[in-house]
């Protein structure tokens, strides 16, 4: 789950993150007060999405009066902003953050991810801060300075020095350095994040080290313990079938093709995706039904595939294990005479009960078309837009 960056720094604040003071806003008149509150003599105007590049869209401006900001406010909310990470659709902006300015003597890169190659948090350090770190990595990736960290003792003091110096830090700077990683950590670990990222990590003209910018993800499956993180998602800033997928536990992400995709297992759903590539045709979704899934979820997720009007043809691609094969061909048969299916469906199913289960689809006297094999399934999916 995504939060705003108003909503991460209030989070990181309550663990000892040091941020700039500032207030959200969701009309011209509330940044006007929030503007009045904070009595600075420079004020950034942020636009809040869930995306970055917000900067290069024009969706963060710096201005020095209380009525500047009430401008920017009138003209950035409502606006449809486009950035490198919304594409060319963007997104509506909602709401605002107010905040107060700080003197800029350099800026720096510092987050936390959960390194799948080492299975520990990590935390990476760059000097090029401002820059997304992608493109660091493609370009001088010597430039990022990384710290694993042992789960049985946590970020150690030697392992933040050495980010700092890796960093340029000096004197005073370094001790305020690494208080600020260990908090970071710590508010890392205790809410069960994905990715915390602050860029840029700013040193002041008077040393301060502050959080210019944060972002944070969270872990979906761990959100059962942290209801207050949960109250901060933003429906506005999802797709609604995602949205919908979520009320039924599956796992949905729109894409831009038009064969719709049913699988159980995210390997098998990713497989099936690129076979259908490799075939030359294109999914219109990722939809895991998971390994436990019942009748009513594989309607709904019949429900969700149509749902895009793109979609032309659905394949289903089942390996029964503890999904058992019959169980999705009773609900391909209920979604289809509930939804009227006016597309054609592509069935291929394997393992427990798969006999059951392709009985069950050549009784129901609809119109499926089996496949024998994984390969066969994308082969006919791509044949039947073209029939």
């Amino acid at each position: 789950m995504n939060i705003h960056e108003y909503q991460a720094k209030e989070i990181l604040a309550k663990f000892g993150v040091t941020v700039p003071r500032g207030r959200v806003a969701f009309t011209p008149d509330e940044a006007e007060k929030a503007a009045t509150e904070l009595g600075s003599k420079v004020f950034v105007v942020k636009s809040q999405i869930h995306a970055g590049g917000r900067g290069k869209g024009g969706g963060v401006k710096v201005v020095k009066s209380v009525q500047e900001v009430r401008a920017e406010a009138q003209r950035m909310l409502g606006m449809t902003l486009v950035t490198k990470q919304t594409g060319p659709k963007g997104k509506e902006v909602k709401r605002i953050y107010v905040e107060e300015g700080c003197n800029i003597a350099r800026e720096l890169y510092l987050g936390m991810v959960i390194d799948r190659a080492t299975s520990r948090v990590t935390m990476m350090a760059s000097t090029e801060g401002g820059m997304e770190i992608e493109e660091v990595a493609a370009r001088t990736p010597e430039k990022i300075l990384k710290e694993a960290v042992d789960p049985a003792v946590g970020l150690q003091g030697y392992q933040a020095r050495k980010l700092c110096f890796g960093l340029g830090l000096d004197g005073k700077q370094v001790n305020k350095a690494v208080s600020f990683m260990t908090a970071l950590y710590k508010a890392f670990v205790a809410t069960d994040a994905s990715l915390a990222e602050i860029n840029p990590l700013v040193v002041t003209g008077d040393g301060d080290i502050i959080a210019l910018d944060a972002k944070m993800n969270f872990d979906g499956n761990a959100l059962f313990r942290h209801k207050d993180i949960l109250a901060l998602r933003d429906l506005n800033e999802e797709d609604p079938k995602e949205i919908e997928a979520s009320k039924f536990d599956l796992n949905y992400i729109a894409l831009e093709g038009n064969i719709g995709c049913m699988v159980n297992g995210a390997g098998l759903a990713m497989a099936s995706m690129d076979l259908i590539k490799l075939k030359g045709g294109a999914p219109a979704n990722f939809l895991d039904v998971g390994g436990g899934a019942t009748t009513e979820n594989v309607t709904n997720a019949f429900k969700l595939i149509l749902s895009d009007p793109q979609v032309k043809c659905i394949m289903v691609n089942i390996f029964g294990g503890i999904m058992r094969c019959d169980v999705i061909a009773q609900g391909i048969v209920i979604a289809a005479k509930q939804l009227n299916i006016h597309v054609p469906v592509v069935v291929r199913l394997e393992g427990t009960n798969v006999e059951l289960g392709k009985k069950i689809l050549s009784e129901s006297g609809l119109a499926i078309i089996t496949a024998s094999n994984f390969d066969d399934a994308a082969t006919k999916a791509v044949a039947a837009l073209a029939a």
